[in-house]
């Protein structure tokens, strides 16, 4: 077989298992991701994912995490939303959870396909190595260089066809492919991404400081949560999608038609309430197969105590009042300062008139070690 007929057939055994769109470049194709990484590691953009530095080789030159890979094939698979999911934002006293995470997990989705697609170039005789996220592979310069769409001012991959919606595999294999044209870029002057972000995590276009970031913060973040941006992450619990939603090409977006990443009906908006009595056993059963399992219930009921203290609704302060006696001192610290918010009077209260050792570490005590862990 001619490598434009490899090629030709792997871009139709990608659709039949539901990729929406394929492409091939090089692993010498993308020589500004190097230069561009150094920055921001060396800016600290990356805050504590210390990944991201580990293999900083690997990630700014392809070639370099495995010399024989002669192509790159990007694939891309739409999850785009059937809603605007800003919606979400605006009912204070629900959760507001990323589109990313409100079906299946998209590594659980893609990888196995991804596989599946490369088996045809093992059939032919190449090596194959396929990637979802997990190894050191910059897929949205890879992605920009394969015509799949351009990295907006956002940092994200937009496309034409799909906006910002577009989940991204990639498989690196020893197989000599025609190579596809790289996409320009078409954001122009527009800077809808830019103004949309609640935490002004953008100290450029086409520059993301995590340590701003509310996806990092609710995600990435272990401890708790600075209290410069408790305020403004509103009452998202998981992620956030307003620069992603803001951006004018989504315009031509289309639904998913992936039926495992659809939005669980539970997932849409869930009530605060009900997200803070998770225990370790309900967390894990009701994320089951989301991305959202992997923080831990410790992590996520943090962020949910900060988002009830954002609601402005004083009914739920009893929730918080309820999470002053968990487990988890990060929980703990979270609700201190939520309530703290919501109300002050109930939380001066508890301090007058519960003075045992237990009641001293939760709400003052571990006010104190949540105020030193964010200073350190």
């Amino acid at each position: 077989m001619t490598p434009a007929g490899l090629k030709a057939r792997l871009a139709e055994r990608a659709r039949s298992l539901g990729f929406d769109v394929v492409a091939v470049t090089t692993p010498d194709a993308i020589p500004q991701a190097a230069p561009r990484l150094a920055r921001a590691l060396a800016e600290g953009h990356h805050a504590t994912m210390g990944w991201l530095a580990a293999r900083a080789e690997w990630r700014g030159d392809p070639a370099a995490l495995w010399p024989e890979a002669r192509s790159v094939i990007m694939l891309g698979m739409n999850y785009g939303p059937d809603h605007d999911p800003r919606a979400a934002v605006t009912r204070r006293e629900r959760a507001a959870i990323s589109v990313y995470a409100q079906g299946d997990d998209y590594h659980e989705v893609i990888k196995g396909r991804l596989k599946q697609v490369a088996g045809a170039l093992a059939s032919a005789g190449a090596e194959i190595k396929v990637f979802v996220d997990t190894a050191p592979v910059m897929e949205k310069p890879l992605a920009e260089a394969a015509g799949l769409g351009w990295q907006g001012k956002h940092t994200n991959l937009v496309s034409r066809e799909f906006g910002s919606w577009l989940f991204l595999g990639a498989i690196f294999t020893t197989a000599e492919l025609p190579p596809d044209a790289p996409e320009a870029d078409h954001c122009g002057s527009c800077r809808a991404c830019l103004d949309a972000c609640p935490t002004n995590a953008f100290p450029a276009p086409y520059r993301l400081d995590a340590r701003r970031c509310i996806s990092y913060l609710t995600i990435e973040h272990a401890g708790p949560i600075p209290l410069e941006f408790r305020p403004a992450i509103g009452n998202r619990v998981y992620g956030c999608d307003d620069c992603l939603a803001a951006c004018p090409w989504n315009k031509f977006a289309q639904a998913s038609r992936e039926a495992r990443l659809f939005a669980r009906d539970e997932l849409r908006a869930p009530p605060l309430a009900e997200l803070a009595g998770l225990d370790d056993a309900g967390f894990r059963k009701l994320f089951a197969k989301s991305p959202v399992k992997r923080i831990g219930r410790d992590r996520f009921v943090r962020n949910v105590a900060i988002a009830i203290g954002n609601s402005g609704a004083p009914e739920l302060a009893p929730v918080l009042a309820g999470l002053l006696r968990d487990r988890s001192p990060l929980v703990r610290g979270a609700a201190v300062w939520g309530l703290g918010r919501l109300d002050p009077a109930r939380l001066a209260g508890l301090e007058a008139s519960e003075r045992t050792a237990e009641r001293e570490a939760s709400v003052r005590g571990e006010w104190d070690v949540a105020m030193a862990r964010e200073a350190a």
